[in-house]
C-alpha cells in the first residue's frame, strides 16, 4: 500500500509540473502585457469572506498565500506523517544518504548566499530563500529526460525533498513567527489537543475534520502566525492506522482526496500569484542586484554543492550509500535538479520580504528565483540526458544472448 501511494504522489507531481510550468509562464506574460495592471490590481483587491460571526479581509495574493497554501502545507504535512510512520523515512538504512543530501542542500546554499551577500552588501534576510526544493518542477524534468535510469534516483529524490520540505517548515516556524497574538494561538493548541484524543479514542467523521481545520486556520490567521505551521500540526493528528469498519486509513483517504486538488489547482494558482514580474523599467542594477544573484547562485551553485557533497561524503564514511544501480553522473544530474526552487523559494521569500507582490524586493526575489531554477533544471535536464543516453548505449552494445 505505501509503494502504490508513492508510485501515485510521483506520477501526481510530475504531471503537475507541466501545469506550474505554464501557470508561471502565464503570469510572467500577463505581467508584460496591456493587461500587467489589471494584474497586479487583482492580486492587490482585498476581499471579504464571513461565515456567521466570522469575518476575514485578505487581499487576493493573501488568500492565496495564507489560505490556498495552507492545504498545501497540509497535504505536505500528510506526507512527511505517512513517510515517517509508513514509508521510505521510517527505514533507517534507507535515510542517510538523502537526509544528510538534504541537510547538506540547506546549509550550502545559506553559506553562499551569505557570503555572497557579505561580499555584495546585500540583504542577509533573504538566506533561508535558497534553501528550498520544488519537488512537482524536479520530478517533471526528471521524468522527461531519465526514462533509462534506475528508479532508486527517484525515490533519493522523492525522500530528500521531503526531508527538505520539513527542514523548510522549521525555519518557517523559527524564523517568520514574530509579533504572535497568543489569545487566538492557545485556542489552536487546545483545539489540536482535542483532536488528537477524539482521533484516538474514537472515530470522527471526516465533516469535522474539515470544520476544524478551518476553524484553526481562522484563529492561526488571527494570532499572526504562518499557517504553514498550524496545517502541518494538524496533519499530525491525523489517523493513518486503517478502520475496522472498512479498513481504510483517514490519512492515506485524505492524501488521496487533496494531492490531485493542490497539484493541479493549488499550486499553479500560487506559480500564477507569485511568479509575475514585470520587466518594464528593470536596470542592469536591478537584474543584477544582490538579492537576485544571492538566490541564484544560492540555488544553482549550493544546492548542487551541498547536496552532491553530502552525498559523496555519507558514501565515503559508511552512514549511507548511493542509490541502488545509480553512477555518480546520474546522481549528481540529480542533485543539480535539487536547485529548482520554485514554490516553496517564492513562499519564503514573500515571508522574508514581506510587502506589496510588486514592490523593488518581491521583484528581485522573484527574478533570483527563476534564475537559479531554470538554470538548476536546463543544466540537470543536461546531464540526465547525457547518462540516460550512456546507459543506453550501453544496453544496445550487451549482447542479447550468451555466446556458446
Amino acid at each position: 500500500m505505501a509503494r502504490k501511494l508513492t508510485l501515485q504522489f510521483l506520477k501526481t507531481e510530475a504531471g503537475s509540473g507541466t501545469v506550474l510550468g505554464l501557470a508561471a509562464i502565464a503570469a510572467l506574460v500577463m505581467a508584460n502585457s496591456p493587461w500587467s495592471a489589471s494584474y497586479f490590481g487583482w492580486l492587490k483587491s482585498e476581499h471579504l469572506l464571513q461565515v456567521g460571526p466570522l469575518a476575514l479581509e485578505l487581499s487576493i495574493s493573501e488568500w492565496i498565500k495564507e489560505g490556498l497554501m495552507a492545504v498545501f502545507f497540509l497535504v505536505v504535512g500528510l506526507e512527511i506523517k505517512h513517510e515517517i510512520m509508513r514509508g521510505e523515512l521510517s527505514d533507517p538504512r534507507k535515510l542517510a544518504t538523502p537526509v544528510l543530501a538534504a541537510v547538506g542542500g540547506m546549509v550550502v546554499p545559506a553559506l553562499v548566499y551569505l557570503g555572497f551577500s557579505t561580499l555584495m552588501a546585500g540583504p542577509h534576510e533573504g538566506w533561508p530563500i535558497p534553501l528550498a526544493t520544488d519537488i512537482a518542477f524536479a520530478l517533471a524534468v526528471f521524468a522527461m529526460v531519465a526514462r533509462n535510469l534506475p528508479s532508486s534516483l527517484r525515490v533519493f529524490l522523492l525522500t530528500l525533498a521531503i526531508a527538505d520540505d520539513l527542514g523548510a517548515i522549521a525555519l518557517i516556524a523559527v524564523l517568520f513567527s514574530e509579533g504572535v497574538s497568543f489569545g487566538p494561538l492557545l485556542w489552536v493548541a487546545g483545539l489540536l489537543a482535542a483532536g488528537a484524543m477524539a482521533a484516538r479514542w474514537r472515530k470522527v467523521p471526516a465533516p469535522f475534520w474539515v470544520l476544524g481545520f478551518g476553524l484553526i486556520w481562522y484563529l492561526t490567521v488571527l494570532s499572526g502566525l504562518s499557517t504553514s505551521l498550524t496545517a502541518v500540526a494538524f496533519a499530525a493528528i491525523v489517523p493513518i492506522k486503517e478502520r475496522t469498519s472498512d479498513g481504510q486509513s483517514p490519512l492515506q483517504e485524505a492524501m488521496h482526496d487533496l494531492h490531485p486538488y493542490v497539484a493541479y489547482l493549488v499550486l499553479p494558482l500560487f506559480a500564477f500569484a507569485k511568479a509575475g514580474v514585470s520587466f518594464a523599467g528593470i536596470t542592469l542594477d536591478q537584474l543584477f542586484a544582490p538579492l537576485v544573484l544571492g538566490i541564484a547562485l544560492g540555488l544553482f551553485v549550493g544546492k548542487q554543492i551541498g547536496v552532491f557533497g553530502a552525498a559523496v561524503l555519507a558514501s565515503a564514511i559508511g552512514v549511507g550509500r548511493r542509490p541502488t544501480g545509480a553512477t555518480w553522473l546520474e546522481l549528481y544530474g540529480v542533485c543539480l535538479l535539487c536547485g529548482v526552487g520554485f514554490i516553496m523559494s517564492l513562499f519564503i521569500g514573500a515571508l522574508a520580504f514581506p510587502g506589496a507582490i510588486d514592490s523593488p524586493q518581491q521583484v528581485e526575489v522573484k527574478l533570483g528565483v527563476l534564475a537559479g531554477s531554470v538554470l538548476s533544471a536546463v543544466a540537470g535536464a543536461a546531464i540526465l540526458g547525457v547518462a540516460a543516453r550512456r546507459r543506453k548505449n550501453m544496453a544496445e552494445d550487451v549482447p542479447d544472448t550468451l555466446p556458446d
